[in-house]
């Protein structure tokens, strides 16, 4: 955003200097990023007066003149044909730098005559091209600084331009009277009032407007406009080009021009029909899709279907809000024109300039928000200029829609501001702040102004005081406990229970992964998910369709491409979420651990040797135990359709798995691309219950000093019985008593089935029972026994072994 010094002090009365503003504009969030200041370039020059001027001698252009300086006579050779004496001129002497001709000076001799400097044109100090004669001043004293009497005499000469930089949540900004309106509520000036005077219209407007009701909800609520007739067009007012320059635009013609201007100026673009090439009235519709477009840049577009046009009886005219057409745009000889002033959704203006790649002034103030209450003011106020500038006379005002409703009011709580940004503001300098900004205060409600898109909540309103306070006065303080003693936790006990499963599985030797939540539909089908409702409407690649349903497909992948590369045994773990559905809250947290390959590197002892289950077993109850899980849980082998059937199983407390462990499918590896064993485990932290307990100290540990019992069972069951059913059953005998049930034999075969039966098999368990308060008798230690034979005869159909 580019604007001269004098261009604000239109809108802000102040007497503050440039430095000040310059700095009040970086310290309200306005960064300044650059400043062309005229003046510096100008600040050696000074006046002097041609004493007497007379003819080289050896030369016919050259005249040697003599000039009083400030530093007294001097002698200077020019070939200016104007040099002559009794003139005043800006005086570069010996030293000086010379933009024009980048050129410092020095004493010289031409054609044999010395010279002590020289007398500059303005093309040689950059104030304008005109180079056929040296500056001729009608007024001035010798010595006098040259910059400070063109201050007094041609202020705009020596204008400074100011370049600032706009952050996205600041459409506001986008024009001149939306800085000085920072600036003044910041106390750098005074914000000069913006009167809107209708003009009245002398006749009907020939030309109509109307908005297609499938944009009017979203695309363009408010169309206005109106025609004005017998206008003179031709160069803009000196004032209004040296305006346009000084920030980098062309001067093109009076009716371009004012509309150039009020962009910058009052954030409000607008266009301008030659009404005598309009035929009917004017439509905002959206297009077909293929229209041929011809723009003001003199490029032809094509146009997509539901891009936003303003079209009339012969086609397309205008591409709303970015850029009008070059068939219908005003000329040098046009004497009828429309003035169309709208507002345009920013999101469907957005949309269509990136995918027309079309860049414009217009486009990127409409994508970012300009105040839609100002629509039927900005179409006033450049209509009395159009009036003032280029004559005519205007008829009544079409238009269709209204003004976008976007009133809203939010609490203004004064002591906010200390909690949120530390500083503390008076509640009157708050309210005063808020007011200069344009917000209307009833009671503690601030009502946000319309051109502030970007207020929306109370924090907001905290924000504005804050930066108009300045963020400078903001005075660091140690931090200092309010009370003393141990801090509460910042953790919460699920975030802990997160970090110690991630590092009790690095400490086991597992390398973390981190893959992406989403992947391949093939994949999440493979590990239970792939639903629509898990689906990315948008997706990245083609390889990342799905929500993950499971983190192990994206180990195994990673795994996959490890080994391509020539890594063939990994330990890799993953925590993080996995979902079981498409809502907020549908999903899980895992740890989830893969072994592939073998365990160890090739060595001369044979230690080496492929992974098992019970590695994956083992690991888990490893991270189980450091993340508090009860140590007594049950195994059955419920497990999902992407574990080994017959080696993995399931931890749970009764229904309810904890963990699943195991070899991954063959099946599956052969589709994820695995070679070789793999062995993992998922566990589900969420669904391990938490300890009733809430302290931070780990419980006494209990120890009984009676003797422990030990007893054997041999029992014949058939071959298909798990082990792990008469394990659990046996646990459940007593289970304050039994402390441990473990399988230490096993008798299964051809010989078996010849001893105990087709069909049949022998298992020998080892039950410990800790006595707590008395040493157990022989009939109690009986007791237990009959009981234990009685629950895994019942729960295994087997019976105990003679």
């Amino acid at each position: 955003m580019k604007f001269t010094l004098s261009w604000l002090k239109d809108h802000l009365d102040t007497d503050a200097s440039l430095d000040q503003i310059l700095y009040a504009l970086t310290d309200l969030g306005l960064e300044v990023e650059e400043v062309v200041n005229p003046a510096a370039k100008l600040a050696n020059f000074t006046l002097a007066k041609v004493l007497h001027a007379e003819q080289h001698p050896d030369a016919d252009k050259l005249r040697v003149c003599r000039v009083m300086s400030d530093e007294g006579e001097k002698q200077i050779v020019c070939g200016a044909p104007n040099a002559r004496e009794g003139i005043t001129v800006v005086l570069c002497k010996p030293g000086d730098y010379v933009p024009g001709i980048d050129t410092t000076l020095g004493i010289g001799k031409i054609r044999g005559v010395e010279s002590h400097g020289m007398m500059a044109s303005e093309r040689e100090l950059e104030l304008s091209d005109e180079h056929n004669g040296i500056i001729e001043l009608p007024s001035g004293e010798v010595g006098e600084k040259f910059v400070d009497w063109l201050a007094e005499n041609r202020p705009e000469t020596v204008d400074p331009m100011i370049e600032i930089a706009i952050t996205p949540n600041r459409p506001d900004a986008l024009g001149v009277r939306g800085v000085a309106r920072d600036l003044a509520a910041r106390g750098v000036g005074t914000l000069k009032p913006l009167n809107v005077v209708p003009v009245a219209g002398t006749f009907k407007s020939p030309i109509g407007v109307a908005i297609d009701p499938a944009l009017k909800a979203k695309g363009c609520p408010h169309f206005t406009g109106r025609v004005i007739r017998g206008v003179k067009n031709g160069p803009s007012p000196e004032w209004l080009q040296r305006r346009l320059k000084a920030i980098g635009l062309r001067p093109i013609s009076a009716l371009v021009d004012i509309t150039n201007l009020f962009t910058f100026d009052l954030n409000r673009p607008l266009h301008v029909f030659d009404a005598s090439k309009v035929a009917g009235d004017l439509r905002i519709v959206p297009a077909v899709g293929g229209e041929e477009f011809v723009a003001l840049d003199d490029k032809t577009y094509s146009l997509r279907a539901g891009q936003m046009v303003i079209v009339d009886d012969n086609g397309v005219e205008s591409l709303a809000g970015i850029m009008g057409g070059a068939v219908s745009g005003a000329q040098d000889d046009t004497v009828d024109v429309f003035l169309e002033s709208a507002f345009w959704d920013p999101i469907t203006i957005a949309t269509a300039g990136r995918a027309l790649k079309i860049n414009s002034d217009a486009r990127y103030r409409f994508e970012r928000g300009v105040d839609p209450a100002f629509t039927r003011d900005g179409l006033e106020l450049a209509t009395q200029m159009v009036l003032d500038i280029c004559g005519g006379e205007a008829s009544e005002v079409v238009e269709d829609g209204a003004a976008l409703d976007v009133s809203r009011a939010y609490k203004l709580d004064p002591a906010r501001v200390i909690s949120l940004v530390g500083m503390d503001i008076p509640e009157a300098e708050q309210r005063a702040t808020l007011t200069a900004l344009g917000f209307t205060l009833e009671g503690n409600m601030a009502h946000v102004p319309t051109w502030r898109p970007d207020v929306l909540g109370e924090a907001d309103l905290v924000e504005e005081v804050a930066r108009v306070a300045s963020l400078t006065k903001l005075v660091g303080k140690p931090m200092m406990r309010e009370t003393t003693g141990v801090p509460k936790a910042i953790l919460t006990p699920m975030q802990v229970r997160e970090k110690t499963a991630r590092r009790t599985t690095a400490a086991l030797g597992y390398n973390e992964c981190v893959t992406y939540s989403f992947i391949d539909a093939k994949s999440a089908v493979m590990f239970g998910g792939g639903e629509d409702a898990t689906r990315i409407e948008n997706p990245i690649s083609s390889e990342m369709t799905h929500l993950r349903p499971d983190l192990l497909p994206g180990l195994l992948q990673a795994a996959a491409r490890n080994q391509a590369r020539g890594f063939a045994d990994m330990a890799l773990f993953e925590v993080g979420p996995a979902f079981h559905g498409g809502e907020p809250g549908d999903q899980h947290l895992q740890a989830t651990g893969l072994l592939v390959g073998s365990t160890a590197p090739r060595d001369p002892f044979g230690s080496r040797r492929p992974v098992d289950l019970y590695d994956a077993k083992a690991d888990a109850e490893a991270v189980l135990a450091a993340i508090g899980a009860p140590a007594k849980v049950q195994i059955n082998r419920k497990v999902a359709g992407w574990w080994h059937p017959g080696r993995s199983g399931v931890m749970g407390l009764g229904p309810k798995a904890l963990c699943a462990f195991g070899e991954v499918h063959p099946k599956v590896l052969r589709e994820m691309g695995i070679k070789g064993p793999a062995v993992a485990f998922t566990i589900w932290l969420e669904a391990i219950p938490f300890p009733k307990s809430k302290s931070t100290t780990r419980a006494a540990l209990q120890r009984s000093d009676l003797q422990a019992v030990e007893r054997d069972f041999a029992f014949v069951l058939d071959a298909q019985v798990d082990s792990l059913t008469a394990v659990n059953a046996a646990l459940g005998a007593d289970k304050a008593l039994i402390e441990g049930v473990s399988v230490f034999d096993q008798f299964t075969g051809e010989k078996a089935e010849a001893q105990m039966g087709a069909g049949k098999k022998s298992i020998a368990l080892s039950v410990r029972m800790q006595p707590k308060d008395k040493t157990l008798t022989d009939a109690e230690i009986e007791a237990v026994c009959a009981k234990i034979v009685e629950k895994v005869s019942k729960a295994t159909g087997g019976t105990l072994r003679s």
